[in-house]
């Protein structure tokens, strides 16, 4: 398997940024509400922690190779998220963000990359901050949903919302389950550049009568380059003591991005 510190990154990045639909409600009849009112309802249901301990199932798969890493997520809510990344039950890499830069280092290659968010989503094509990440990996609107209006449809009996009016650079779509108001599936398409960034949630679990993501597809294309990546959640802890070991291994070669 060749493993790259660019794909490593890219990884990185887009598991905290689905080839699959969302999965229609089946039974029961949907309350016809005003965008307003799913969206405060959206923000009232939100997973609520000050730490986040979880171990996570991933498959990555590019237009070049494909691997499925085991990964401990552990997160301090606003300050800082961290993974530890395994093949085979060996540590390969290690990921430590915050709301100020990133930090990786993976050791098939010894190399490390530390930078700010600015560049990276240069890179991406996409605009990303620690917010946008913090969000995703928990189940929550990317983008603040009561900075603009929208307009709602009932789509295979879930809520859509969509801008009334679109940004200049992108266009963004939610859709929203009725029973518990969270996220279906968010998009972002940017058609100039031919690039989409699609993250649907399938299914939800209880995590101490919380609503919390069991699953998370998410699909990102640039122009005829597809990167495919399904977390799937295997245990979930919140608001214990956690650590966040992290220490680029001396004689490691600094990257850059391309």
């Amino acid at each position: 398997m060749k493993w790259s510190s660019y794909s490593l990154l890219c990884y990185i990045m887009l598991v905290m940024s689905s080839c699959g639909g969302t999965k229609p409600i089946t039974g029961g009849t949907v309350n016809k509400l005003t965008s307003t009112k799913i969206i405060t309802n959206h923000y009232k249901n939100a997973f609520r922690f000050n730490t986040l301990n979880a171990k996570v199932k991933v498959v990555y798969e590019d237009h070049k190779q494909s691997f499925s890493p085991t990964v401990t997520l552990r997160m301090e809510k606003d300050k800082t998220i961290w993974m530890s990344v395994r093949v085979i039950g060996i540590t390969m890499a290690k990921i430590w963000i915050t709301p100020e830069k990133i930090s990786y280092y993976e050791k098939i290659n010894g190399t490390y990359f530390e930078g700010d968010f600015e560049a990276v989503s240069q890179w991406l094509g996409v605009a990303l901050d620690f917010e946008n990440m913090q969000q995703l990996l928990v189940g929550e609107a990317i983008f603040d949903l009561k900075a603009t209006a929208y307009k709602q449809t009932l789509i295979n009996q879930i809520y859509q919302l969509e801008p009334k009016k679109q940004g200049t650079l992108f266009d963004l779509l939610f859709l929203i389950y009725p029973q518990n108001f969270k996220i279906a599936s968010q998009q972002l398409r940017q058609p100039s550049a031919q690039q989409v960034l699609k993250i649907d949630y399938p299914e939800y679990q209880k995590i101490a009568n919380q609503e919390f993501p069991k699953e998370i597809l998410v699909l990102a294309k640039q122009k005829e380059k597809t990167t495919k990546i399904a977390m799937t959640y295997r245990e979930v802890r919140y608001n214990e003591k956690v650590t966040f070991p992290f220490k680029i291994p001396s004689g490691y070669k600094q990257v850059n991005i391309p």
